[in-house]
């Protein structure tokens, strides 16, 4: 790491990264605001240890005046103040005086760096940090992020033949679906954003049922009520995602603190883009995080794109990981095409988070492979060379299948069987979720309200005599009586 420039020039050693703070041996108590604290007060230093504190800050007064005054401005430490009421006691932020004029610069120090366990070609760099997964584990994450794979091109595929109405790819940002859905414990919540289908794939959600809810059918669990790829499951504790970009930020942030005063010995996982991070949702999550304490993750994907605006255009600083130090959050950036520093980050901060009752984020690096959506075309603001070198060097997949190899755990058949095996299950899927009929229209009204109040009665009444009259205009065949 170079060393930093300051504002006059001088230069300065290379800034240290925050230590991480101890680990607490027992769990943090729920938050006590507003209510009387029960401590008693602390008693009153001896006669004698005030004398040695009056005496040891003379002598550090001494040895100030003593010193050149010529060199750079240097910051004292609290030690260093001939008395405490010299030292700062603003409520706002725990600091000391400076008195040269030197405004702080957003670039004078390398970027945060990326946490990795692998290269790309399947080597453990570290021995140190490998997971020691064992193979049927490893065969699972493989598993898991290919299948998610052909049921991206498959469905993908089917909306371009105005099968489906929408969907969205999750190529190139498989590692982070299923690195970090290994790390957490079954129970833990998951807000999802739009593009996390393979940590409910990981949780065991069936084919059918992520066809069901692209299709809509009267199989969806959401009753054909949601737009493709907002999946839910209660039973896999994955909140139903919502289209509105970072809306799951401070709701997450929400059910964290209720996990928190409940005790329940669970965490919350909280996924979003960096682009979702520039809305106002993200900062509030982030600062209401922070000051409750809540155990929750939050996850950042930096896929290099918000749709079509690069990062470039999105912001300034040095990526999302830089923000949380100043939300009081504990950060960590990185490598997301790395299944396994994925999981190594993700399984640390959840312990951490549950045990200590805080917040901790995780920038998981990577590239979206394909276009944002159906309704996009990135090749309008992307090079084909620019995609195909993270597609063919640096893919989570190959990655992971590279360490397979080395260990001897996988081989080209085996490849081949599971390729034609994999794309079988997802076909066979596909074509049960296209024979099935469309929920019932009455559908439109219910599970709002326990009992259905008036104006959707009357809502009601108007679709069927709106049918009754026009019905010939509509596919009713294509619904459930």
């Amino acid at each position: 790491m170079a060393p930093a420039a300051s504002a006059s020039g001088a230069r300065r050693g290379p800034a240290p990264l925050l230590p991480a703070p101890p680990l607490r041996a027992q769990r943090r108590p729920p938050s006590t605001r507003g209510h009387t604290s029960s401590l008693k007060p602390r008693p009153r230093p001896s006669k004698m240890a005030a004398m040695a504190a009056t005496a040891a800050l003379r002598t550090l007064r001494w040895r100030l005046l003593r010193a050149p005054s010529s060199g750079p401005a240097r910051r004292l430490s609290t030690a260093e103040f001939p008395s405490l009421e010299e030292k700062p006691q603003f409520p706002g932020a725990s600091a000391d005086f400076a008195d040269r004029l030197e405004f702080i610069q957003p670039n004078v120090i390398s970027g945060i760096p990326i946490y990795r366990v692998m290269d790309r070609q399947g080597h453990i760099v570290s021995p140190a940090e490998d997971p020691q997964l064992p193979k049927e584990l490893v065969l699972k994450l493989y598993k898991t992020m290919t299948l998610l794979n052909t049921m991206d091109r498959i469905l993908y595929e089917s909306q371009r033949q105005g099968r489906i109405s929408f969907y969205m790819t999750n190529y190139g940002e498989e590692g982070t679906h299923v690195g970090s859905a290994a790390a957490l414990d079954d129970t833990d919540l998951v807000f999802g954003q739009y593009r996390e289908a393979g940590v409910l794939m990981y949780r065991g959600y069936p084919l059918d049922l992520f066809m069901a809810q692209c299709y809509g059918n009267a199989s969806d669990p959401g009753k054909g009520r949601q737009m493709p790829v907002h999946y839910g499951c209660r039973d896999r504790h994955f909140v139903t995602i919502s289209s509105p970009l970072a809306t799951q930020i401070p709701q997450a942030v929400g059910a964290a603190y209720a996990i928190k005063r409940a005790d329940a010995n669970r965490a919350v996982i909280c996924y979003f883009g960096e682009g979702a991070a520039s809305e106002g949702d993200a900062h509030a999550g982030f600062n209401f995080a922070a000051t409750l304490e809540c155990p929750i993750v939050f996850f950042c994907r930096n896929n290099g794109y918000a749709i079509s605006t690069p990062t470039s255009e999105q912001y300034r600083g040095d990526g999302i990981a830089a923000r949380g130090p100043g939300y009081g959050l504990m950060s960590i950036r990185v490598d997301g095409n790395d299944v396994f520093a994925v999981y190594n980050a993700t399984k640390e901060a959840r312990r951490r988070a549950v045990a200590e009752n805080q917040p901790f984020l995780i920038e998981a690096m990577t590239y979206r492979i394909g276009h944002h959506s159906t309704s996009d075309d990135s090749s309008a603001y992307r090079s084909v060379d620019e995609v195909n070198y993270w597609d063919k060097q640096d893919h989570p997949i190959s990655r992971l299948r590279h360490y397979m190899l080395n260990r001897g755990w996988w081989d080209e058949e085996e490849e081949k069987g599971w390729r034609k095996s994999s794309r079988k299950m997802v076909m066979e899927a596909f074509e049960q979720a296209e024979r099935k009929l469309k929920p019932n229209p009455q559908l439109l009204f219910s599970d709002v309200y326990r009992e259905m109040p008036p104006h959707l009665r009357r809502q009601r009444a108007a679709l069927e005599r709106h049918l009754q009259h026009y019905g010939e205009h509509y596919p009713l065949e294509h619904f459930e009586k």
